[in-house]
């Protein structure tokens, strides 16, 4: 059966306050990095899959995601999905 990688982003509703977003910002000002005017934090995560087709495998990850990976009262997502050669 052929394999797919997901790759998924998941990160903060922009309308949500990013506490760790937050840190990252006064750390890299208190390096006298200024030019950076936001942050914001999320996650990164891979998931190796095995199925049909590269639609199959988007909806394994989109369950995945909807089931376990985000938090849809504070987080968005976003898959893509590449066949492993």
């Amino acid at each position: 059966m052929p394999q797919f990688h997901a790759e998924i982003n998941v990160m903060p509703h922009k309308a949500l306050l990013d506490p760790q977003g937050k840190a990252v910002l006064m750390g890299l000002k208190n390096l006298n990095i200024t030019t950076i005017e936001d942050v914001r934090v999320g996650k990164h995560i891979q998931l190796l899959i095995q199925a049909n087709d590269e639609k199959e495998a988007y909806q394994i990850a989109e369950t995945a995601c909807k089931n376990l990976l985000h938090n849809p009262i504070m987080e968005t997502y976003q898959i893509s999905i590449h066949p492993v050669k």
